[in-house]
């Protein structure tokens, strides 16, 4: 898998988190215990700090950077679906963000928050906890997703995380 140190900005990922070898994660990127990060997903902390939670998945072709001013993290046990942009933002433990959201600086998703596939969620929003953000521009609805709605989609992805730590293998 291609992962970077740039200067002294080097990559922490734990033992059991599993990282595509088709993924790309450069500088100051810390992944924990159990996550997985999928092809083609791109995590580029070279201003900032990227941190991913325990037993969280980045799906394939998601895109997440930060900025010298704001670091990029998600909490744990959430799901990044496919092709989504997180650049300077917070989620908090619990949540979903769809795929192909977009995500932009100064956003924060509360715990046990959804944003929906295809949303944009405009700088400085706040997604409170349980709710969910839909939409181009996101509008909000509060107090509609229950504690652990998710855990289903997180329990599928750590047990992907291991299967493919332990069956992957390159066929050529």
């Amino acid at each position: 898998m291609p992962v970077y140190a740039l200067g002294d900005k080097q990559p922490r990922i734990d033992p059991s988190a599993f990282v595509h070898p088709d993924a790309v994660v450069i500088g100051d990127v810390h992944i924990g215990p159990e996550s997985s990060i999928w092809p083609t997903a791109v995590l580029r902390g070279d201003h900032g700090r990227i941190t991913i939670g325990a037993q969280t998945s980045i799906q394939d072709g998601t895109v997440i950077h930060c900025t010298a001013e704001l670091d990029t993290t998600v909490g744990d046990r959430c799901v990044v679906g496919h092709n989504a942009h997180l650049e300077g933002c917070t989620i908090h433990d619990g949540s979903l963000i769809g795929s192909g959201s977009v995500l932009l600086h100064r956003v924060h998703v509360g715990p046990q928050a959804l944003v929906g596939a295809g949303a944009v969620v405009s700088p400085g929003t706040v997604v409170p906890e349980g709710a969910r953000a839909l939409g181009v521009p996101a509008r909000i609805t509060e107090a509609v997703i229950a504690a652990g709605e998710f855990d289903a989609a997180v329990d599928v992805y750590v047990h992907n995380a291991h299967w493919y730590n332990r069956d992957l293998r390159r066929l050529d």
